[in-house]
């Protein structure tokens, strides 16, 4: 059980480092819990287990075990945030990552 704040986002657009909660396609009460690591209009890039924005390393203290994961450059639409889980020593194809639409975010995760 989680707890989302649904108002959290109404002064203000998500932020990088957020963990929010993210409606599917699959239902209204199917959601999922990720952390937004890329804003509207960055790349996104992993190397080697590493992100990259921009072509510039992000720094990520949350994250315990990394992984090696190779994927090319990604470029987020205007409205679109890129999330990923903290579970990156899982396989990439196992792991549901993506660039939601700002509509389908629902709140910022508290619990």
């Amino acid at each position: 059980v989680n707890l989302v704040n649904r108002l959290a986002y109404v002064f203000h657009e998500p932020r990088r480092g957020d963990v929010v909660a993210i409606r599917t396609l699959a239902g209204e009460h199917v959601m999922y819990m990720k952390r937004i690591v890329g804003l509207p209009g960055e790349t996104v890039t992993f190397h080697q287990g590493y992100l990259f924005i921009n072509g510039k390393l992000l720094d990520e203290p949350y994250l315990s075990l990394r992984g090696n994961w190779e994927h090319e450059a990604e470029q987020d639409g205007p409205d679109q945030y890129y999330v990923v889980g903290d579970n990156r020593d899982m396989p990439w194809e196992d792991h549901y990552k993506g660039r939601p639409e700002r509509k389908l975010i629902v709140g910022k995760v508290l619990l």
